[in-house]
């Protein structure tokens, strides 16, 4: 088992927490938040509920960059274990890599606070392996939740007439 690590990002969203869960478990905004900048997510199974599985692919825009599963891909498949409507998202994933020192199971729990008229948002990774740089997990959570931010203020716009 190679050694692992723990990250915690905490992000202000301006939402409530009902509007910010309903984001953090509708696939199409899975695919439009939870990637960093340059690059491209796909959501092929998303089942938001618990003991539910997903899988997604997130995809360098830069042919150069090197994927954890092959190609320029980073793939991985898990389920959710917990979902608190409103308060918590607690997912179990692992990379599909052939690369064992990428290949443990990590834990991402989101929890929802509310705060200041919004959410704050606290994305906390467990188990995260050694092989991935401490910095590039926080720098790509920081991104995340970027996005995740500016998709919750389009969301709570009014609707046009």
């Amino acid at each position: 088992m190679s050694p692992m690590y723990t990250t915690r990002v905490v992000r202000h969203v301006p939402a409530p927490p009902h509007a910010v869960y309903r984001i953090l478990t509708d696939p199409d905004a899975v695919a439009a938040w939870r990637v960093p900048a340059g690059m491209t997510a796909r959501v092929h199974t998303f089942e938001a509920r618990e003991g539910g599985s997903f899988r997604i692919s997130l995809s360098y825009d830069d042919p150069s960059g090197a994927g954890k599963s092959g190609g320029h891909t980073d793939t991985y498949r898990g389920h959710f274990a917990r979902l608190v409507p409103g308060a918590l998202v607690v997912e179990v994933f692992a990379f599909e890599t052939g690369d064992d020192a990428l290949r443990s199971t990590m834990t991402m729990t989101t929890t929802l606070t509310a705060a200041d008229g919004g959410t704050d948002v606290e994305i906390r990774h467990e188990g995260v392996p050694d092989a991935i740089p401490r910095r590039d997990n926080e720098l790509g959570t920081r991104m995340a939740l970027d996005n995740l931010a500016r998709l919750a203020g389009e969301w709570q716009s009014p609707e046009p007439e």
